[in-house]
Order: C-alpha cells, then sequence, then structure tokens
C-alpha cells in the first residue's frame, strides 16, 4: 500500500491559472494540472492507495470556500477504494479559532494544513500557538509547510527548526507534520533540533535532491514510525519519489512503515 500524505488540487476552474502563477512564483515544472482528475491519473501511475489533499488558507476570507471546495472532495471519494482524502485549511488570523477548528472536526476533516510563508506569519506567531491547541483538543492533525519555500527565497523564512521548537514547547501536539522532511534546505538543523522531537516528517518535494546518507541520517535519529512518504504533487512526480524511496534499499518493515503503516496509523484507517 502507498500513501501520499502531502499532495495539492484545485477547483478545476482555477487551477491551470492557479498552477501557472505558483510554477512561475517558484520556478518549478509542475508534474500535473492541479485539478482532481490529474492527481488520480497520477496516482494511478504510481500505483498510490491515497493521497491526502492540503488546501492553504492566503486570507482568512477564503476559510469557507476553500473549506467546501475540500469537503466536496472527500464527499466525492467517500465510497471508492482508492481515494482522495482532504484536510482542511485555516488561517492564524482566523476570528475565533477554537470555534473554526471545532467546525472542521464536525465537518469530517481529519486535518488541517497551514503555510507560514503563504500566511505571512512565523510559525511561533499566537494564531499558531492556538491552532495547535485547538487541533489537540478535536483530534486534528496539522500539516505545517517548513523551511525554504521555493516562491519566497531570499525573504525570511517563516518555518524553522528553532521556530518550531518554540511552538512545540507552548503547545505540544502529536499530531503536527513538517512538510519537507522538518524543513527544505536546513536539514543539518532538523537534525540539531527536531529529531527525537513528538512530531513527525513528511518527504514532499525532498527526496530528489535529499540525498540517501542525509535521509538515512535523519531518519536513525528521529524514528522509522515519525516519517511520511509524500511528494509534494504537482509540483514532485509521485512515482518518481516511490521509487527514489525504494532506491536506498531500507529494510522492508521501515519501507513499509514510510510508504503506508504511519499514515495509516495517524490517520486512523
Amino acid at each position: 500500500m502507498i500513501i501520499d500524505f502531502h499532495t495539492h488540487i484545485f477547483p478545476d476552474k482555477i487551477a491551470r491559472k492557479t498552477i501557472d502563477l505558483l510554477s512561475q512564483k517558484g520556478g518549478i515544472p509542475p508534474f500535473s494540472d492541479g485539478t482532481v482528475a490529474g492527481l488520480t491519473e497520477r496516482m494511478e501511475r504510481a500505483g498510490a492507495d491515497i493521497c491526502v489533499t492540503l488546501p492553504v488558507l492566503t486570507s482568512p476570507k477564503q476559510f469557507d470556500s476553500v473549506n467546501r471546495f475540500a469537503a466536496s472532495v472527500n464527499a466525492a471519494f467517500a465510497d471508492k477504494e482508492k481515494r482522495l482524502i482532504s484536510f482542511g485549511g485555516i488561517h492564524p488570523a482566523c476570528e475565533d479559532i477554537e470555534g473554526k477548528m471545532k467546525q472542521l472536526r464536525e465537518m469530517g476533516f481529519l486535518g488541517v494544513k497551514i503555510h507560514p510563508d503563504y500566511q505571512e506569519t512565523f510559525i511561533n506567531d499566537e494564531g499558531y500557538v492556538r491552532i495547535l491547541q485547538c487541533a489537540r483538543e478535536n483530534d486534528l492533525i496539522v500539516v505545517t509547510h517548513s523551511g525554504v519555500d521555493e516562491g519566497y527565497r531570499g525573504l525570511p523564512v517563516r518555518c524553522t527548526p528553532a521556530l518550531v521548537t518554540e511552538l512545540i514547547r507552548r503547545a505540544p501536539h502529536a499530531k503536527l507534520v513538517l512538510a519537507h522532511f522538518g524543513a527544505n534546505e536546513m536539514f543539518d538543523e532538523v537534525y540539531d533540533l527536531l529529531c527525537g522531537e513528538d512530531v513527525y516528517f513528511d518527504t514532499a518535494y525532498v527526496l530528489r535532491f535529499l540525498g540517501e546518507e542525509t535521509f538515512r541520517k535523519i531518519l536513525k535519529k528521529h524514528g522509522e514510525d515519525k516519517i511520511l512518504f509524500a511528494s509534494d504533487s504537482p509540483w514532485s512526480s509521485i512515482a518518481n519519489d516511490v521509487g527514489i524511496l525504494k532506491s536506498f534499499g531500507l529494510e522492508k518493515r521501515t519501507e513499509e512503515k514510510i510508504l503506508s503503516g504511519n499514515a495509516r496509523k495517524l490517520l486512523g484507517i
């Protein structure tokens, strides 16, 4: 079984425009068109069984529209063997974070996505502290972008390992997932500050750049139970990333945990 824990889709009417804009901003060619159909086609090519899709609110005003689309994805795939599972989205500047996080849980979401760069807020902000506190109260997973974002290169990194360390001291949450293997392009700090903490790392986007040596070094210190396979589709290829992970020659048990076992446990499926 393969579960990709970090993918992105958009409503068909805005997918092409959004993908073109993000691709130009980050200088990254997309591997699919950002639609539901595009992602499911890539799933089939890779032999993936489940993709978790992660919406991002760039403004608090988007809360209702973004989460309506996310809920529609879950409804469309609820009875399918191979499916998409969409998380909800929330912004640290939303009013009534407590009420909105409870609402997301009542809508059936298993988790939420946050993105400090897109949301122009440092991860140790009080809004994110409250989101994590409410996530713990409502048993919701939180996935956050972490490390350098290609579209914001040259600007201050709003989610660094040091800032995450401060966040989890204030609001510990065992269902926090740090995307891009703890922090994209900041792997020495990940090793020193975050390995061994009660957080998950996903492999989104970084497998083709990370290298086996760094992967194994972090895996050994952080533990095989806290690593989640992820591609960051459409910004990476699911099939290629599965191939890279398999090329590392990990023990069968470790590979199975990373490809699906840890995700199944975290998602409760």
